[in-house]
């Protein structure tokens, strides 16, 4: 009777049974529920199809006081979320419809923007706040000292631009 006595027995307690049990129901019940969720279309021996619905809530919410003073935060947001805008004062070309500065901009970035668009007789607005305000209005988790619109999707940005 040769017995392995180099490894060492693990005595099973109580405690690991229940976690083990424990485990083993929520993984059960997590392929149930999505055997559930597909649906009962799929015949036996096709692969089933997870189905997901698509429906998207329009969530409309409370303007701020500084939404309100400042209409332009807004339209920017839409336009980067709905249209063709670009970020930095290197990409801005003569093709944009119109240019966002920041406030804090440098002023070799200001002048090189407003002689480009002088130029192409392209609109400029100043955005009143710093780059990084700009950069957080556009969802970016960066300073954007330029916006470039090439196109504003379904913004009102370019009626802010005639405006002023």
């Amino acid at each position: 009777m040769a017995e392995d006595t180099n490894e060492p027995k693990k005595e099973s307690t109580p405690e690991d049974e229940s976690v083990e049990t424990a485990l083993q129901e929520e993984a059960d019940d997590e392929a149930e529920s999505s055997e559930a969720a597909e649906g009962s279309e799929a015949a036996e021996g096709e692969p089933k199809k997870k189905v997901r619905s698509k429906k998207t809530k329009v969530v409309r919410r409370r303007k701020s006081k500084k939404e309100k003073e400042r209409p332009l935060t807004g339209a920017v947001r839409l336009a980067v979320e709905s249209g063709k805008v670009e970020f930095g004062s290197r990409t801005a070309s003569a093709k944009a419809k119109l240019f966002v500065v920041a406030g804090n901009a440098q002023p070799k970035v200001k002048s090189h923007v407003l002689s480009m668009a002088k130029a192409s007789d392209i609109p400029v607005l100043e955005f009143e706040g710093t780059s990084m305000e700009l950069g957080s209005v556009c969802g970016k988790p960066f300073p954007v000292s330029v916006l470039s619109v090439y196109d504003e999707g379904s913004s009102n940005i370019m009626e802010l631009a005639k405006k002023k």
